[in-house]
């Protein structure tokens, strides 16, 4: 499943990601890669100073924390640190699985749930698309600054190179209640309905029964 999440991330909020970033120092995007994928990484990453991660990691929770669609079609139970990643010219990331768990000190996370924000604008650069290949064949994603896109971690997906500008954007692993992204989807298309019907008819009995569903199949499926 893959979930195109809107205005994630507030213009006020891009123009201070914006400026923490144009005074921080990108490295080498390999230093973060496994062996499989060094072969195949060819972009650069913020070497964020402890002040400047703090900073961003409260701005980018926060507008998960705030965002109905994201919590409805991630179910968040535990986040990797995100990283922040630019793509100029040339650059590119091949075909790739994200890691299976996240986090290089304390406690480990299960990536369940990959999620790309993007932060230029569309038009300010070439190329840079993410593409995702499913069973209904590759999908290409480019959205606009402060939108984001969610899939499943376990998804084979790449970076299209950059021909011109900068690609910039904030990536997010996320261990979900739910581990199958199968009972992940259904429970985000049930919570749809039940949402609808909360909104327009709460005190009619289909409306209750499909509330119960939910909240038992989460009960049921839920890893904690």
């Amino acid at each position: 499943m893959l979930v195109q999440i809107d205005d994630l991330l507030q213009q006020a909020q891009l123009d201070k990601i914006d400026q923490i970033l144009s005074q921080a120092e990108f490295v080498d995007g390999k230093l973060t890669a496994g062996k499989a994928a060094q072969r195949v990484k060819n972009n650069q990453e913020l070497k964020g100073e402890p002040r400047q991660m703090e900073l961003l990691i409260r701005i980018l929770t926060s507008a998960m924390a705030n965002n109905v669609t994201f919590r409805s079609a991630v179910l968040p139970y535990r986040m990797a640190d995100p990283i922040f990643a630019r793509y100029q010219p040339g650059m590119t990331y091949g075909d790739h699985v994200d890691d299976p768990l996240m986090g290089l000190s304390g406690q480990r996370f299960r990536s369940d749930v990959s999620m790309t924000i993007f932060l230029r604008e569309p038009e300010t650069y070439e190329g840079g698309e993410l593409v995702v290949r499913t069973t209904f064949g590759d999908k290409r994603v480019k959205l606009p600054a402060g939108s984001a896109v969610i899939y499943p971690s376990s998804s084979l997906h790449h970076v299209a190179e950059v021909t011109k500008g900068e690609r910039l954007v904030a990536l997010a692993w996320i261990q979900s209640y739910v581990r199958d992204p199968a009972k992940r989807e259904l429970l985000y298309e049930l919570d749809q309905a039940r949402e609808h019907l909360l909104a327009t008819v709460p005190d009619t009995e289909s409306t209750g029964l499909v509330d119960k569903s939910y909240t038992n199949l989460l009960r049921m499926w839920g890893d904690v």
